[in-house]
């Protein structure tokens, strides 16, 4: 019996990093290639990207790489696994617009093949024939996926959400869906990231009375903070200012990007005369002037923070201005986010954000968008994909009160093998998954461990103990220095610092004159007794690195 072979390496226990494998036969196919961005406890990493060496080691032909939409998180690894495999690129033109910019960044153009399609369009990669089906999200040209495979047709949900007024008039292909019901689905591969919130998501549409009554009643400037990628919220905001009489200013490297991208290829409407650099807002009154920007989650080096702090030289956001925060807080960055708005309030300006006024609408389906998907499709296996653990959980419960049996669903998690046959669904065997850490030019040279060494630093700080001991006779050339970064204050330093130096000179002094020279049972005895005295002294724990020099 034909069998077909799912691997997620990515997006199964995490929200981002998503890249699935797909196996028949000998041939394989990747949907989507992204990245995560660092949590708290990853201090110096830039990005995060999925460990992806099952496919270097695989003797399985790569027929192609297909992506469901441009968001990070699903595009985002493609530089780092492009240096090591190739393979043809399926994508929607806005998808494969900010792919190619990217490529370029990384100098990676050269023989890539990238194949643009449109929704509607169907396409063949190896034993896998996919038919790119419209769906609405928070960027432009995503994509479901209706893959024919030869255990039969397997529907990937992309992200999600059904929107009857969408920004850009383009509806979901509920048709599309549901004649992939009709025809009889085998498995349903759905996306898990809203499955907590009841209720349908929101309409794009609902929020441009918002937007122009905000725009209208403002006596200043107006500031725009959202995602770069978001590019009908974007047409939205300028659609507004040009409605109210004001002139557009964009700030930031990836929205500026991204804008020409869009209005290359035909996805954002802009007048010549709405846009203005940001020199030139000096030339307008502040009531015809709006600003789009970077920094909606408050990253301190994004257009918005640098603006707040009065850090960004050729402006400011000012007492009486008008900032609104068009999207929502991502998981982590809440402390971030809380921190600007209290900035913002201080400086005197108006702040509008998603707790206190209608400014966002989230781009993945809540619980009735999602019920829906199972409706219109109708499959017979149920994979949630997207999602932490909670999320995966949560949205089997819903496919089991939709009628799907609890043995016709996985609960499955980065590595594991699912496999498809037209009879059954089981989750047998591992490959190898996890997390590559990206800290500037090194991939994947930061492990673990490196992580937890940098939280000890971040939290204890860092003692250095300087020995100079003479390699002939055994003898201290020198007393004891002792150095901190990060773990004491400068007024109680002499103190304790001291107090340190006695407590090692006095080890040493006890010390038999051959037991000197084994330098390094010396080293490792001044750390263990740092760290007894620093914990019983301070109750703190420094990295405490102990040096002795032979003379």
């Amino acid at each position: 019996m034909d069998e077909v072979r799912i691997i997620p390496l990515g997006g199964l226990g995490e929200i981002g990093l998503n890249m699935m494998v797909m196996e028949s036969g000998n041939e394989a196919m990747i949907i989507d290639c992204g990245l995560m961005f660092p949590e708290p406890h990853m201090p110096g990493i830039d990005i995060v990207i999925p460990d992806f060496s099952y496919l270097l080691n695989s003797d399985k032909k790569l027929a192609a790489i297909v992506l469901t939409h441009g968001h990070e998180d699903h595009i985002g690894g493609l530089p780092f696994f492009l240096r090591h495999l190739n393979a043809p690129i399926y994508g929607t033109s806005f998808t494969l617009g900010l792919v190619e910019n990217k490529l370029e960044e990384h100098d990676l153009m050269g023989e890539r093949k990238l194949i643009e399609v449109s929704a509607g369009d169907v396409c063949r990669a190896g034993p896998f024939e996919i038919k790119f089906l419209r769906i609405c999200h928070s960027i432009p040209d995503g994509c479901a996926l209706a893959i024919d495979t030869p255990a039969g047709l397997i529907v990937h949900s992309g992200d999600f959400k059904f929107d009857d007024a969408p920004a850009d008039s383009k509806l979901a292909d509920y048709e599309g869906l549901s004649a992939c019901g009709d025809k009889g689905v085998l498995a349903l591969l759905s996306d898990s990231t809203n499955v907590e919130l009841k209720g349908n998501t929101g309409t794009e549409k609902s929020l441009e009375p918002n937007f122009s009554a905000l725009f209208s009643e403002a006596g200043k400037k107006v500031f725009v903070a959202l995602f770069s990628s978001n590019i009908n919220r974007v047409q939205q905001i300028i659609n507004t200012a040009e409605g109210s009489g004001r002139k557009v200013a964009l700030i930031g490297r990836s929205l500026i990007r991204n804008t020409i991208i869009a209005r290359e290829r035909g996805y954002l409407k802009v007048k010549e005369a709405t846009l203005i650099d940001v020199k030139e807002i000096k030339n307008y009154s502040p009531d015809k002037v709006a600003v789009l920007t970077t920094g909606s989650q408050g990253e301190p080096m994004s257009g918005l923070s640098l603006m707040t702090t009065g850090n960004y030289k050729q402006l400011s956001i000012e007492k009486g201005d008008r900032v609104i925060l068009s999207s929502k807080t991502i998981p982590g960055n809440e402390k971030l986010v809380c921190n600007i708005i209290n900035h913002l309030v201080r400086l005197g300006a108006e702040v509008f954000y998603d707790r206190i006024a209608h400014v966002h609408v989230t781009g993945h389906g809540q619980e009735e968008d999602l019920k829906k998907m199972i409706s219109l499709v109708r499959p017979r296996f149920f994979i949630p994909i997207h999602g932490e653990a909670r999320h995966l959980a949560k949205h089997i419960k819903l496919a089991k009160s939709m009628g799907i049996e609890e043995e016709k669903t996985i609960f499955a998690a980065d590595g594991d093998v699912i496999t498809l046959t037209g009879e059954c669904v089981k989750a047998e065997g591992k490959v190898p998954s996890g997390r590559i850490f990206v800290d500037g030019k090194g991939v994947g040279d930061v492990k673990d461990i490196v992580l937890r060494d940098r939280m000890h630093l971040s939290k204890g700080g860092i003692v250095m103990a300087l020995l100079a001991i003479d390699h002939a006779s055994g003898a201290v050339a020198s007393e004891p220095e002792i150095f901190s970064r990060g773990f004491i204050d400068a007024e109680e330093e002499e103190q304790i610092i001291g107090e340190a130096k006695r407590e090692v000179s006095s080890y040493l002094d006890e010390l038999a004159v051959e037991a000197k020279k084994e330098w390094s049972e010396v080293e490792a005895e001044i750390g263990r007794l740092l760290k007894r005295f620093f914990k019983k002294k301070m109750s703190r724990r420094p990295v405490i690195i102990p040096v002795v020099l032979e003379m």
